[in-house]
């Protein structure tokens, strides 16, 4: 017997939610006097967003939230995970503060805490305002300082929020919109990738000590993870392997907590490899409260010599369950995962703070509502993975099913539908899936539900 199977709950205080993003999900992303970001430019520039579609409206969170509070209540969470509009707040990124924009996160934290629900959240998901990108965004040093100062207006502004995170999936920001384009600001430029990673790392590192000189706020840092499996035993394919590894998992977390990059990436990068001052690492180094960690999918990796800056390519796994974003099902990576993170960064408290998969939901709820028998089985897996990864003595705290509601999934548009509610965006009506009452289920049975196969 398994020590999970003599004891199926998940620790006491164990947080319970959902994730979102604020340009994903709220809508008007230019009321009562914000700036518009990055984002809200990227997806008004033809052809960048499938569909045409933007963020102009979303699921209308701005105008809703205290239905999706509701919502949440409902559904038994005691935590969510949101983000916040930095050009909401600061429409010139820095400044000027915009108190209409500030209210609008002081309603929903007093609408959380009222509910019962813990807010936990994020200063920075993808959406930098447009007035900073006109500086130079992540490429420039000084975004630094100017991070710093908005995480102060926030964490003083909202002292009902207790846990902080400063970046989300700072990888895809640097990958996704400076080297290979797909995501804003749509750059493809080798030189910024590295320095536009290094930037964010001494932001991340600016806005922790930020939240320090408030007093009882802790505050982390989320990453996604993806592990990396080698194709073969190939000595091509091993080292393919460790330069995936050392890009996509390894170019965030080894600074934060080994005070230095990856061996691995000045050789990737070559001469687009800058030479960082070591002050930087000293700095990047400051200590966190918790790290989170958003999962998906794994990567079978093969030597590719086309593919830069690894060399490396994944292989589809043929055979196995993939979802709309065609990432293969594979529960077993997140226990690898978070069980690595111990393994390699020691004892540092843990949540998964995105955890989730899109598939072909039907467009709108039926009378008997929405069955998503794969997202359902999606998230049992991955609970029993999180609930062995604390077993096996990993100090995970908290899961976040991705997402809340389907909402705009960023380049795809509204094309994938990742939620466990349903959003009919013609009329915005919300509807539970099936999902989310197991997720509930699971909740108000601590974790024992799992143990049965419905």
């Amino acid at each position: 017997m398994t020590a999970h199977e003599s004891n199926p709950e998940f620790p006491k205080g164990f947080l319970w939610g959902a994730a979102t993003s604020a340009y994903q999900i709220e809508g008007s992303p230019l009321a009562d006097g914000a700036g518009p970001s990055n984002w809200h430019r990227f997806a008004h520039t033809p052809g960048l967003v499938s569909g045409g579609d933007n963020g102009d409206v979303a699921c209308d969170h701005y105008n809703r939230f205290l239905e999706d509070v509701a919502l949440m209540r409902g559904l038994s969470f005691n935590a969510y995970r949101f983000s916040i509009s930095w050009s909401r707040v600061l429409p010139e990124g820095r400044g000027r503060v915009n108190e209409k924009g500030l209210d609008f996160y002081r309603r929903l934290v007093d609408a959380l805490l009222a509910a019962g629900i813990e807010p936990f959240a994020t200063l920075f998901h993808w959406d930098l305002p447009a007035a900073l990108e006109d500086q130079g965004g992540w490429l420039n040093r000084d975004i630094a300082g100017w991070f710093a100062d908005y995480a102060r207006v926030l964490i003083r502004a909202l002292p009902g929020v207790r846990t902080w995170a400063t970046l989300n999936e700072p990888w895809v920001v640097t990958d996704g919109g400076y080297l290979n384009g797909g995501l804003a600001p749509g750059h493809r430029n080798l030189f910024e990738a590295p320095i536009a990673a290094h930037n964010l790392l001494r932001a991340h590192a600016a806005a922790v000590g930020a939240c320090r000189a408030e007093d009882g706020r802790r505050v982390g840092l989320v990453v996604n993870l993806e592990p990396k499996y080698a194709a073969s035993g190939s000595a091509a394919d091993l080292a393919a392997t460790a330069r995936a590894d050392a890009y996509m998992n390894r170019q965030f977390l080894d600074p934060v907590f080994l005070g230095r990059a990856p061996e691995e990436l000045s050789g990737m990068f070559g001469e687009a490899w800058p030479r960082f001052p070591p002050a930087d690492y000293d700095l990047i180094r400051t200590p966190i409260d918790f790290l989170g960690i958003n999962y998906y999918t794994r990567a079978v990796v093969k030597d590719d010599p086309q593919a830069l800056p690894t060399r490396a390519a994944r292989v589809r796994q043929g055979g196995s369950l993939h979802t709309e974003m065609d990432w293969e099902v594979y529960a077993p990576g997140l226990l690898d995962t978070l069980t690595w993170v111990k393994s390699r960064y020691g004892d540092i408290p843990l949540y998964v703070t995105e955890n989730g998969a899109a598939f072909p939901d039907p467009p709108e709820a039926g009378p008997d509502g929405i069955a998503d028998p794969l997202r359902v089985a999606y998230l049992r897996d991955h609970l029993r993975a999180t609930r062995e990864a604390i077993a096996r003595g990993v100090d995970v705290r908290g899961y976040f099913a991705w997402s809340l509601l389907d909402n705009f999934e960023w380049s795809h548009g509204f094309s994938k539908r990742f939620g466990i509610v349903h959003v009919d965006f013609a009329t915005q009506r919300r509807t539970p899936k099936a999902s989310a009452r197991f997720f509930a289920d699971v909740i108000r049975s601590a974790g024992a539900v799992l143990d049965g196969t419905a």
